[in-house]
């Protein structure tokens, strides 16, 4: 009577204590378990991300971003787009034209100067031309403002000049926003917000070169200074563009703002000598007419390049294509050798002095094992740097070392030994700072393996030597892999002990890396040099593991 028959109970799916059906409520249950671990382990994911991840993924990023011409010179770079330098002849006026309002905005901005340094990192003197120029880019603007008073003295009243620029009719917004875009990318500053102007579509289609270069001014006076643009003069750059425009405009239909002092000004342009941006540029520096200079603009104005990573390994980006950088140049190949060869010579001088040491206190009673492991320790309660120093005072040729050679006789008092600002220094002075990280593994390893090993290879007739080579030694190596790895990844990434003790010859390449970082400024070739010493240890790191095994590597 009534109910469900047992078989369509049977044929219906299995359900919870809850009365939902036992397959959703596994997979809500497995949800929340998994939910509950990712929140367990997100804190060390994000530290992970944030000071590993994200580190990385920037100095990649850096090793081949190069925006800084581009954004600093953007129609500089587009009009050069069609030149050819293998004419030998400089770019056009046009080109020059482009590149006198470009600079006029960076040197407002005092960007100028950091284009010249990027590029001065290809050609040798470009920063000094960068920055020379753009001191007397205002020069040429200075003496067409005093030849345009002559004509009219309201060309030098910033108010008439923001009138006329604002003109009437339909405003060209189009012109404001690629100067809102152009002067963020320069500046990094913030150009959203309403300016309160806009030049007319009149305007800026008869006198293109003049509302350019002042919606420039108008967005960095009111966006970036904060001021009243109608209350503030503009730039130089303003004035060379009206004279440029007014040699090519027909001002005779024009009925807006000021068309009375335009047609003026106009019919009197005679009586101001004007000069082409060419000639005006090769007479603050010839080397500006040199197409060398524009082939190396031209060169690195893509936002992406890869001239970091050729000038880490000794060549260079040229516009005929990669080149061999010239012999006295080459030094980071060499570097790159030498910090491998001598990180394996400290990882070896580390297993060599490391091993009898974990050995022996690994053999030990625990109470005397515990007072000399102390003593492996003590060097971590000790500055790297006074330890580096010691080591620099140790084996300097009036140092502690020498002083007692000579006393035993073993060296003549006139010629000392040198043992530092050389490799030797290095090795000496590095082995001693890394010897623990080779010690704590091997001693850990060495505690696991029994005593009894020994005695058993020695009671089946086995000598002392071929029980702790066949026995002992094959259940050490793990300990020497974790150590090895230890000592060798720290060994080639360290730079302040090779920078105090090492000289010209002993240092290394983060010596490099740490130079174009802090002193140089050359964040790029750093962040490639960076680069390349990463995929060097993943290579080795892989070799290693299809070698040896990295599951062969122990730490106890």
């Amino acid at each position: 009577m009534g109910g469900t028959p047992p078989e369509e109970k049977a044929s219906g799916p299995m359900l919870a204590a809850d009365g939902r059906p036992l397959k959703r409520s596994l997979n809500r249950a497995l949800r929340r378990q998994k939910l509950r671990a990712l929140a367990l382990i997100a804190p060390l994911l994000i530290f992970v991300l944030v000071t590993f991840i994200a580190p990385i993924a920037d100095m990649l990023f850096r090793s081949v971003e190069n925006d800084i011409v581009s954004n600093t010179l953007p129609s500089t770079t587009a009009e050069l787009k069609s030149w050819d330098h293998t004419t030998g002849q400089p770019p056009s006026e046009a080109v020059f034209e482009d590149f006198y309002f470009d600079m006029f905005a960076a040197s407002e901005a005092k960007q100028h100067t950091r284009l010249g340094t990027r590029l001065n990192y290809e050609d040798t003197g470009v920063s000094s031309m960068f920055r020379s120029s753009g001191r007397k880019l205002d020069d040429l603007g200075k003496d067409y403002l005093k030849a345009l008073k002559k004509i009219d003295k309201r060309w030098d009243d910033g108010a008439f000049v923001y009138s006329l620029m604002q003109g009437q009719g339909t405003p060209d917004t189009a012109v404001v926003d690629h100067s809102r875009t152009a002067i963020h990318k320069l500046t990094g500053a913030e150009t959203a917000g309403d300016l309160g102007f806009a030049p007319s579509e009149a305007v800026a289609k008869l006198l293109p070169d003049m509302t350019r270069a002042y919606t420039d001014f108008a967005v960095y006076t009111g966006l970036v200074d904060g001021k009243d643009v109608a209350k503030e003069d503009p730039w130089e750059s303003v004035y060379v563009g009206l004279v440029l425009d007014l040699q090519k405009a027909d001002v005779s239909g024009y009925d807006g703002p000021g068309a009375d002092l335009l047609k003026t000004t106009k019919a009197d342009l005679g009586q101001i000598p004007v000069e082409s941006l060419k000639d005006f540029f090769a007479k603050m520096d010839k080397k500006w007419i040199d197409p060398d200079i524009w082939a190396t603009i031209q060169t690195y104005s893509p936002k992406y390049t890869s001239g970091y990573f050729l000038n880490a390994i000794d060549l260079q980006l040229t516009p005929d294509g990669i080149k061999q950088r010239d012999e006295d140049q080459q030094i980071y190949i060499m570097l790159f050798k030498r910090t491998l060869f001598m990180s394996l010579v400290i990882t070896f001088s580390c297993i060599v002095l490391g091993y009898p040491v974990a050995w022996l206190l690994a053999n030990l009673p625990a109470a005397k094992a515990n007072l000399l492991m102390i003593l492996v320790l003590l060097p971590f309660w000790t500055s790297l740097l006074v330890r580096t120093s010691a080591w620099k005072i140790m084996l300097q040729q009036q140092g502690v070392i020498n002083d007692v050679l000579v006393w035993l006789g073993m060296v003549d008092d006139g010629h000392r030994l040198v043992m530092i600002n050389n490799q030797f220094g290095t090795i000496v002075a590095m082995t001693h700072i890394l010897l623990p990280f080779m010690i704590l593994p091997l001693y850990s390893v060495m505690q696991g393996i029994p005593p009894s090993y020994l005695r058993a290879a020695k009671s089946l007739g086995a000598t002392n030597w071929t029980a702790f080579w066949r026995v002992y030694f094959p259940q050490s190596v793990p300990g020497i892999g974790a150590g090895s790895i230890l000592v060798f990844i720290l060994a080639i990434g360290y730079y302040i002990t090779p920078e105090i003790v090492g000289g010209t010859t002993g240092t290394f390449i983060s010596n490099r890396i740490a130079y174009h970082i802090s002193s140089s400024l050359n964040w790029g070739l750093g962040a490639a040099l960076g680069a390349i010493l990463l995929v060097i240890v993943l290579l080795l790191y892989w070799a290693y593991d299809r070698i040896v095994g990295i599951d062969n590597v122990k730490l106890g």
